[in-house]
C-alpha cells in the first residue's frame, strides 16, 4: 500500500508516519519543508522516503512525478494533513496572511489531487485534515477567523470531489480535528493544555484512512473531545 502524507515533518504528520509504517507492505512518501526528522526515521524504516517541497510555492507536478518510484507506481491513500495558521485578531489580519493560509490549507490539496489523479488506484482514500474551525456550527475563537475559514474551503472541497471522482471509484472524505497537543495548537491556545496527543490522533487517522472509505464518502466528521 502506497501512502502520501503532507505535513509529515512534525505534529501529528510525523507521528502518522510512525503510525502507518506499523503496519506491514506500507511505503510512503512524506512531504515536508523541512525533513530532518524525517531522514532520521528513514533510516530505521527504508519504506520511509522522505520529499523536502514547499506547499506553498512547490510545482505539485514534482510530487506526482515521485509516485513512480514507489512499488506499483500508484497510490492508494492521500493524507492533506499539512496546515498553516496565523493567528490574528481580523482587523489586523492582511492580504498576504490569507494568501499564505489559503495557498497550504486549500490550494496545495486543490493542486495536489488535481496532480495526483492519474496516479490513484480504483479504490483510493483522500483523507483530507481540515479543524473544528473549520466545521460548519461550531465554536470560533479570536485569532483564527482566516485560519477556519480556509479550512472549511478544505471541508467543502471534500463534498465536491466525493461526488465528481466517484466514478473513478476514489473517495473523499475529512476529519475535523479539535484540540491536539501540537506546535499549532500552542500557537493558537498559548499554555493551555490539549486532552490528546499527537500520536494518539494519528492512531485514529491512520485507522481511519484504512477502512473508513469502505463505508463512507464524502463525509465531514468533527473529531473532538472538547472545547479548547
Amino acid at each position: 500500500m502506497n501512502i502520501i502524507i503532507t505535513g509529515a515533518g512534525k505534529g501529528i504528520g510525523f507521528e502518522l508516519c510512525k503510525s502507518f509504517l506499523m503496519h506491514s507492505g506500507i511505503h510512503i512518501l512524506a512531504v515536508s519543508r523541512d525533513i530532518t526528522r524525517l531522514e532520521g526515521l528513514a533510516k530505521d524504516h527504508p519504506p520511509l522516503r522522505p520529499f523536502a517541497f514547499d506547499l506553498e510555492k512547490g510545482e505539485f507536478a514534482l510530487i506526482s512525478s515521485q509516485v513512480a518510484s514507489l512499488p506499483g507506481g500508484k497510490i492508494d491513500i492521500l493524507v492533506n494533513n499539512a496546515g498553516l495558521l496565523i493567528h490574528k485578531a481580523f482587523k489586523d489580519l492582511t492580504v498576504a496572511d490569507n494568501q499564505k493560509m489559503i495557498a497550504v490549507n486549500y490550494l496545495a490539496p486543490f493542486h495536489l489531487i488535481q496532480s495526483l489523479l492519474p496516479c490513484f488506484t480504483a479504490g483510493a482514500h483522500i483523507v483530507n485534515i481540515s479543524s473544528m474551525g473549520g466545521f460548519q456550527g461550531s465554536s470560533k475563537y479570536h485569532g483564527l477567523s482566516g485560519y477556519s475559514a480556509s479550512k472549511a474551503a478544505l471541508a467543502c472541497l471534500t463534498e465536491c470531489l466525493a461526488g465528481e471522482l466517484k466514478e473513478h471509484n476514489i473517495k473523499v472524505n475529512c476529519l475535523c480535528l479539535g484540540a491536539v497537543e501540537t506546535e499549532m495548537f500552542q500557537s493558537a491556545f498559548p499554555g493551555k493544555k490539549a486532552p490528546v496527543k499527537a500520536d494518539k490522533m494519528a492512531g485514529f487517522i491512520t485507522d481511519f484512512a484504512m477502512k473508513a472509505h469502505h463505508f463512507m464518502n464524502g463525509k465531514i466528521i468533527p473529531v473532538t473531545q472538547s472545547e479548547p
